[in-house]
């Protein structure tokens, strides 16, 4: 989706009430219970594939969902309090996110891309006016529970089940010692994740990148190699993935997994 050479700047705004209630079922009477609560954080690893995120908010009745606040709070998510629709008497989170977004479009010109977390169909006027000021609009919902008319509008929509489904990288666990292993599930489902993005190889430079927006605190040294391009040739030396030196950079890319 971007230039390696360009990082998008991403705005996150999440309707959590859609996004928990989205991974219950439907009840015979038509109410939709609440299911497991959603893996927000798999999805925020899943987003900065596509460039840096600088703003999170979440909107929701938070006493609906308590047991949330905790973990999003540690996500570095804003939370922004919306009274109960019954005492409203219209739906104040789609309003206040709608209004956000739009002022964040407006205030902030280094926000290129907005991620809406949401199936709600009434987002899809907002989808469209921030696609009218230039943004790159990324949608993000449960398949049971998007509109087909929100999918559609964006940019690109990405199923929920699809982010924390497994991935398809290969298995290293058996070629892998064990103290080493959170070091390769981590470059395996980036290199995984970026051949989504482009159909190029990958330079080791931008996986890094992406790597550490992932997981800051990352250090190849820390598992004991001396540079990432160490790393990588042994991941090519295992037979997990494939490289090559790059002519115009002189640096190693990643043309993908090995078959």
């Amino acid at each position: 989706m971007n230039d390696d050479n360009v990082q998008s700047s991403i705005a996150v705004l999440i309707d959590y009430e859609n996004l928990a209630l989205g991974t219950g079922r439907r009840k015979r009477n038509g109410h939709q219970e609440p299911g497991p609560a959603p893996d927000v954080k798999r999805i925020l690893e899943r987003l900065v594939d596509k460039g840096r995120i600088v703003s999170k908010r979440a909107y929701c009745d938070w006493q609906r969902f308590d047991t949330a606040v905790t973990p999003l709070h540690e996500l570095g998510i804003e939370l922004i309090e919306i009274p109960d629709r019954a005492y409203t008497g219209k739906n104040s989170a789609d309003i206040r996110l709608a209004v956000d977004a739009v002022e964040i479009c407006l205030t902030k010109d280094h926000i290129d891309t907005f991620a809406i977390l949401s199936g709600d169909s009434d987002f899809s006027p907002l989808v469209s006016k921030l696609k009218e000021f230039g943004k790159m609009v990324v949608g993000v919902g449960m398949k049971d529970a998007t509109s087909a008319l929100l999918a559609e509008n964006c940019d690109e929509f990405i199923f929920y089940e699809d982010i924390v489904s497994a991935g398809g990288f290969p298995n290293f666990q058996s070629k892998v010692p064990r103290d080493k292993y959170s070091c390769y599930q981590l470059l395996l489902e980036t290199v995984d994740a970026l051949q989504h993005e482009s159909d190029g190889a990958i330079l080791a430079s931008r996986l890094k990148d992406t790597m550490k927006r992932k997981r800051p605190q990352f250090s190849e040294r820390s598992f004991g190699y001396r540079s990432f391009t160490r790393l990588l040739q042994e991941a090519a030396s295992l037979g997990f993935i494939e490289i090559h030196q790059d002519p115009k950079s002189g640096t190693i890319a990643v043309d993908g997994f090995c078959e």
